[in-house]
């Protein structure tokens, strides 16, 4: 039996559900995209694996790596494994990472532009804008390299020509920036078809960074699976 106010899912179980909301949620099609999710006590990284459709997916199929990249359990790990290690290793606070090809935040990083404070929720990345990662071919160590030093202590970014990163202290967390920048990235892309969108002051997202607990670890905005 489970203790009381323990996660009820073991991190394999939670990226099975996690992965199918990818689909659900519209954050990629197909295999695209991949979630990881760090037991950082036994030094250990589960990881979705490569080709493997998220409807057919099963916690047993999750890939277990280390943080040197030996695989441990479960299928072929993600093309991206190198991507998610790199950012465990230079973020010990993050225990999650998601990323998604969604259509419209991955419209803005084919234009290389980085989605600005639009609205109160970008304020999710930990910044005042959502900035874009340099370039590299897909799977390779140099993505891996670009985007970890891109991304710096912020929550997401944009990887050019390619789709979205978001990292939490929780896969919820984690995944949840990844929708709201969506949902913005979607009320840009609107606006931008009407008029010029008006941006919010640096002022003014530093309060909306405190509302919404970036902060202070609040898990306010936290949207657990339903």
């Amino acid at each position: 039996m489970k203790k009381a106010g323990s996660n009820p899912c073991s991190p394999a179980e939670e990226l099975v559900v996690y992965g199918r909301r990818l689909l659900s949620d519209r954050l990629t099609t197909g295999t695209g995209g991949n979630l990881s999710r760090a037991r950082r006590e036994d030094n250990r990284v589960f990881l979705t694996p490569s080709g493997i459709a998220y409807e057919q997916l099963s916690a047993a199929a999750i890939s277990v790596i280390d943080l040197d990249g030996r695989h441990l359990a479960g299928e072929k790990p993600s093309s991206e494994w190198q991507l998610h290690r790199e950012i465990y290793r230079a973020r010990p606070e993050v225990n999650a990472v998601v990323h998604t090809h969604s259509p419209f935040a991955t419209t803005f990083a084919v234009l290389n532009r980085p989605i600005p404070a639009c609205h109160y929720l970008v304020g999710v990345c930990g910044g005042n804008q959502v900035r874009v990662a340099p370039f590299a071919t897909f799977g390779s160590m140099e993505l891996a390299r670009l985007t970890v030093t891109a991304l710096g202590s912020e929550n997401c970014i944009l990887l050019a020509n390619h789709g979205l990163i978001a990292v939490g202290e929780t896969l919820a967390r984690a995944y949840s920036t990844a929708l709201y920048i969506e949902e913005a990235a979607e009320l840009y892309w609107r606006a931008l078809a009407v008029g010029e969108p008006v941006i919010l002051s640096s002022e003014e997202m530093e309060k909306s960074r405190k509302q919404l607990g970036i902060y202070t670890g609040k898990p306010d905005i936290n949207r657990p699976p339903t």
